[in-house]
């Protein structure tokens, strides 16, 4: 007998106050045989524009932590095959084709990294380290979780082969300053939770040290130089959030 889910396809994606994003990005999703948003209860247009989509279903959960929302999404699943996408990310009829024939392959792999292309606003981003930007998105349900103990940059646990596909998705990740700073943040408060858990003390070595390195090794040794300004406002971004990571952690560790 024939599984009756074998070789479909479930995207999901995660949202809080996505309204400038949802409508392109759902438009683009027709193909796939279920869509499944989990929203952590916007304040915006986001539920209306997704409940606009006769073929998605909006779910709404309280947000933890990136892990255990992508684990809930997964958990509402009806098909074997997983694909994530987040809001600002998009999908070529390129890497459409891909995924689908990826998934009915005669012998596919258990998850797929799919390489990335940044988008600085509406121009390429061709540095700044993420040249190689890859992760992981396409997998088989039965054989891949996301690991409790990464609340951001989250990473599943993967049983069996890990493949690669050669389409890019498309990441609009920066669309303005503010925007974006928010967002490393974010980061940073969830990444400092994941220190205090592995026992971390600040020191001077993580509020000086570690960010100094992350923005010389982003816009020198992964050429952020040659991305111009744009490589500036990156670098800069990406290693102040290693900042507030640290000084996050001295809060929380004052309070213990």
């Amino acid at each position: 007998m024939l599984h009756p889910h074998k070789g479909k396809l479930s995207v999901l994606i995660i949202t809080l106050n996505e309204e400038r994003n949802m409508k392109e990005l759902l438009t683009e999703l027709a193909f796939a045989d279920e869509v499944i948003v989990v929203d952590s209860y916007s304040t915006d247009r986001t539920k209306e524009i997704c409940m606009s989509f006769p073929y998605v279903k909006f779910l709404e959960n309280k947000f933890e932590n990136y892990t255990s929302q992508r684990n809930f999404a997964m958990d509402q699943a009806q098909n074997d095959w997983i694909l994530f996408i987040d809001a600002d990310e998009r999908l070529t009829p390129e890497l459409k084709k891909e995924v689908l024939e990826t998934i009915v392959s005669e012998h596919p792999k258990s998850a797929y990294l799919l390489y990335r292309t940044f988008m600085f606003k509406n121009s390429k981003l061709r540095f700044s380290g993420w040249q190689t930007d890859k992760i992981f998105r396409l997998f088989h349900r039965g054989k891949a979780r996301y690991k409790n103990e990464r609340l951001v940059h989250e990473k599943p646990d993967v049983i069996g082969e890990i493949g690669k596909l050669k389409s890019k998705l498309i990441h609009y990740s920066y669309s303005d300053y503010q925007s974006y700073k928010a967002k490393m943040v974010a980061y940073g408060r969830l990444k400092a939770i994941e220190a205090k858990n592995r026992g971390i003390v600040p020191n001077f070595f993580h509020f000086v040290i570690k960010p100094l390195y992350k923005f010389v090794y982003q816009y020198l040794i992964r050429l952020g130089i040659l991305d111009g300004g744009r490589g500036i406002v990156i670098c800069y971004l990406n290693a102040y959030s290693v900042y507030v990571r640290y000084q996050f952690l001295k809060e929380m560790t004052a309070k213990n």
